[in-house]
């Protein structure tokens, strides 16, 4: 602990003496001498009084500075009753500005605050010696800047959600050094090592060792295992997570930790640097404005699993056993090691399947089963293999999930596509049955989704984990065909709204009475009455995913998907029930939000939509839910599409259905954002190019679904780019 700050924290307790009785008199203030300053209880002032004074709050913190209604407001000190401080400048009791805080240990970060979070530009000091001075965003290390460790070692380079992600050059104390490429602290993609002893590696890298490795090569393994990666230190508690006290209100404990606070979104501009402030004190950095008021409006159920449990009588029972049994064997079965993502065109064949006969009595290769004989196909088995490893699916957690003792859920209706969908119990996957020609599409397109979803983490299609088939014995010889898939609002928070979004206006509207809308209804593009609010870091990379992934659809033929957007409204579950703004022409104002109450999630003819489900997992209070996304731990589970923090604004329809669009109305919603691309697989066949031509006579061409893959993907763009904008 520094001398400077031992004394502080003494001449703190002399004060705290004083407010207890102690009437010796103190030669200087606490923080230095000040013009005009005075000492006085929080709850004895005027709050219309704006003036420079020292403030013991009645928990024990003590505040020296600019006051302006009750709150610090300007220039100022604050120091905890634990011992952390602040100096630096406050608008409306937050630390924003240029500060200075200041941790019990000895660690200190000198630079840009806003609305409480190190944000900006800014140094930190670790108690163990070791220093970050660049770029930070909500507290995380985000963007360029230089780490030196304690341990001697040396990072400049890209962060990202705190660690090294981008380009960067990592020196060690001994004199090696590695330049490339890194992903999440890990040297990841091109990179050179250049070792001490004048030893040298160009190529590529993955999880932190060389990707290809030759007999003249082995030397380095020695070299390679000397070179860790240092950590860097981790605050104790960070400053957004320390408030100002103030008497009556919830918004500080009497420890100085944050209670009930809310945050919008942590990304910030190209710079790492947060945006969003305005300057003049509005807390438009988080959406503070207008929202409070607006969450009246709202109101919301407990939610409940959608579908039905398939038990022992349900007409699929035996097809769910089939199902889990093939999964199960598929799985578990055994085979070699996945040492590279790299496939060899013969595992995409459409003739690489596998068939395994499952008798009741059991085989060589299979278990006993109280089901009926059936025979079990897998479609490119290895293919589906590596994208379950490439997307991070443990191979035991896929099957308890799939074919553990819980049974499957079985929405009650088939999509309009008369697809039938499966959840399992746990809501994380997804399992549809599908058509022959929707197979064919998936086999002919694979080669492409898998290099595509090898190449961008982010992408917003479709996560496919396995394509199976079950011909039945019997007289029928009936073939059912699955996909199985992510649960898109597979989240801890509740859906509240979801919309299917085309970008099309003819059919696009929900055509069902105010009142039976709920949170399980799929609102369609006529019902779409708010425009999502990205961040600037977080909107630019949407635009460019959505590129991307209409480059491969619009490549691959295929037409007919939409982005599917689940909308969690934060505090709204707790609220009373208060009627919605009347309905405007053309558009839904729902009159509720009420989340699934175990039924389907139907469309405009009652009927499942493709790949639409509703989340059935644990749902969380209002605490748990600030603390979720609070918690800079559990920021790394935030990506594109997935746990968004964002704002809504409210829009109206003055044109009816003209209006694909509608206009602002400044009305604001802080929320959680959840979606993706669905319904991948349909192509443009001549099945759809005479739906074309027909109703090409009857309505607007450009107002129909049914469009060519090229004119389709171009429509669609142009709409999700002026629903999706950049926060301002």
């Amino acid at each position: 602990m520094s001398k400077e700050y031992k004394g502080i924290v003494k001449a703190w307790e002399a004060t705290v003496r004083k407010s207890q009785g102690f009437t010796k008199k103190r030669s200087h203030t606490i923080f230095g001498t000040m013009m005009s300053a005075t000492v006085a209880h929080a709850d004895d002032e005027d709050p219309s009084s704006t003036t420079t004074k020292e403030v013991l709050l009645p928990n024990g913190d003590f505040y020296t500075g600019q006051w302006l209604e009750g709150l610090p407001h300007g220039s100022g000190k604050y120091l905890w009753t634990d011992g952390c401080m602040y100096c630096g400048e406050w608008q409306k009791g937050k630390t924003t500005g240029k500060g200075r805080f200041t941790w019990p240990s000895g660690a200190s970060y000198e630079g840009d605050f806003k609305v409480g979070y190190m944000d900006g530009i800014g140094t930190y000091t670790g108690s163990s010696g070791d220093t970050y001075k660049g770029c930070w965003v909500m507290n995380l290390k985000h963007g360029q800047g230089i780490q030196n460790y304690a341990t001697g070692d040396c990072y400049d380079g890209e962060w990202k959600k705190g660690l090294q992600d981008g380009h960067g050059k990592y020196q060690w104390k001994s004199g090696t050094n590695y330049v490339g490429e890194w992903n999440g602290g890990i040297m990841n993609g091109n990179g050179v090592m250049n070792f001490e002893d004048g030893n040298r590696y160009d190529g590529n890298w993955e999880d932190g060792f060389p990707k290809e490795w030759d007999q003249q090569e082995l030397f380095l393994g020695e070299s390679l295992s000397a070179c860790k990666i240092s950590v860097t230190e981790v605050a104790s508690i960070y400053p957004s997570q320390k408030a100002c006290y103030v008497p009556g209100s919830d918004a500080g404990s009497a420890d100085g930790r944050l209670s009930n606070y809310s945050m919008s979104s942590w990304e910030g501009s190209d710079s790492g640097v947060g945006g969003g402030f305005d300057g003049e004190g509005e807390e438009s950095y988080y959406g503070y404005t207008n929202v409070n008021e607006n969450l009246n409006k709202l109101r919301l159920q407990p939610a409940k699993k959608q579908g039905e449990t398939i038990s022992k009588g349900h007409k699929n029972y035996e097809l769910m056993l089939n199902l889990q049994l093939g999964i199960r064997h598929s799985v578990g079965r055994p085979g070699p090691p996945l040492t590279s993502l790299d496939l060899k065109s013969s595992a995409f064949d459409p003739r690489e399947k596998v068939w395994t006969k499952f008798p009741p009595e059991g085989s060589k290769y299979t278990v006993p089963h109280q089901s009926c004989e059936f025979r079990w196909k897998d479609y490119c088995p290895l293919v589906f293999r590596t994208l379950r490893k490439l997307f991070n699916v443990d191979p035991a957690d896929y099957m308890i999930s799939i074919c553990g003792d819980d049974a499957l859920r079985e929405l009650s209706s088939p999509g309009k596509s008369g697809s039938f969908f499966y959840l399992t119990n746990d809501d994380r996957y997804m399992i549809k049955t599908m058509k022959k020609a929707e197979v064919k599409v998936l086999i002919r397109m694979l080669p492409a989704y898998y290099n595509h979803v090898r190449q961008f983490e982010n992408t917003l299609v479709t996560k496919y984990f396995g394509l199976h088939c079950v011909k039945l014995t019997g007289p029928n010889q009936k073939k059912v065909r699955f996909i199985i898939m992510g649960n898109l609002f597979n989240t801890e928070y509740a859906i509240h709204r979801r919309f299917d979004l085309k970008g099309s206006s003819h059919g696009r509207i929900t055509c069902k009475p105010e009142s039976e809308i709920d949170a399980s209804t799929t609102l369609k593009d006529l019902d779409l009455n708010y425009l999502f609010r990205l961040q600037r870091v977080w909107y630019q990379e949407f635009c460019r995913q959505v590129d991307r992934d209409c480059e491969l659809l619009e490549q691959e033929r295929v037409m007919d998907y939409s982005l599917l957007v689940g909308i969690h409204f934060r505090e709204s579950f707790h609220r009373a029930d208060i009627p919605t703004p009347p309905r405007t022409s053309g558009a839904r104002t729902p009159t509720g939000l009420r989340t699934p109450t175990g039924t389907r999630t139907p469309t405009r003819n009652g009927d499942v939509d493709s790949d639409v489900v509703g989340g059935g997992a644990p749902r969380l209070s209002k605490a748990e839910i600030d603390k979720l996304v609070l918690d800079p731990s559990r920021w790394a589970s935030i990506k594109l599409g997935m746990n968004m923090p964002a704002r809504v604004e409210k829009t109206v329809r003055r044109d009816g259905e003209t209006q694909l669009v509608g206009e602002p109305t400044g009305e604001l919603y802080q929320v959680i954002l959840t979606f993706g691309i669905i319904d991948i697989l349909q192509d443009y066949d001549i099945s759809k190019k005479l739906e074309h031509a027909y109703k090409s006579m009857q309505y607007d061409p450009t107002s129909i679904s049914a469009v060519d893959p090229k004119q389709y993907s171009r429509r669609f763009r142009d709409f999700i780019f002026k629903v999706f904008v950049e926060e301002s």
